[in-house]
């Protein structure tokens, strides 16, 4: 799973805006590397074990051809408490990584196989994830 070598502060605040407002990304929203990408269309925090899902599940659709790209990277830690503990007592202990995913970033990239494959690799991948998703095309 995808993790930081290091972060500045070991537990991060929550992020307080409104996903339903409309705030779209403005970086990462053009495929750059390969011909077919999975663009998200909604807001989600996507965890780095879903990530790895996503791409495991990429890997499987394309064997050993082709090449895929992970445009995102889980980089703010949250936190959890254990069961059944009660309120207080200050904020729980890191349970992992995430990312905050705006619509419009490009999460992941393929090239070097068909459209069809591209298409079914992606599809499988967006099942994975915790947010609505569409594969785009490279617009050439």
């Amino acid at each position: 799973m995808l993790f930081p070598k290091k972060v500045k502060f070991r537990k991060s605040h929550t992020f307080r805006r409104n996903p339903k407002r409309a705030l779209n990304a403005s970086r990462g929203i053009t495929i750059a590397f390969g011909s077919h990408g999975l663009k998200a269309m909604t807001h989600a925090r996507v965890r780095s074990n879903q990530i790895e899902s996503a791409r495991k599940a990429i890997a499987r659709n394309l064997g050993k051809s082709g090449k895929q790209w992970i445009r995102i990277f889980p980089d703010k830690p949250f936190t959890q408490k254990p069961p059944e503990v009660k309120l207080g007592k200050g904020k729980g202990d890191i349970a992992g990584y995430e990312v905050e995913v705006w619509p419009g970033r490009v999460l992941f990239e393929i090239d070097g196989v068909a459209d069809t494959v591209a298409i079914a690799a992606l599809t499988s991948a967006a099942q994975k994830l915790p947010l609505k998703t569409k594969v785009v095309a490279r617009a050439n």
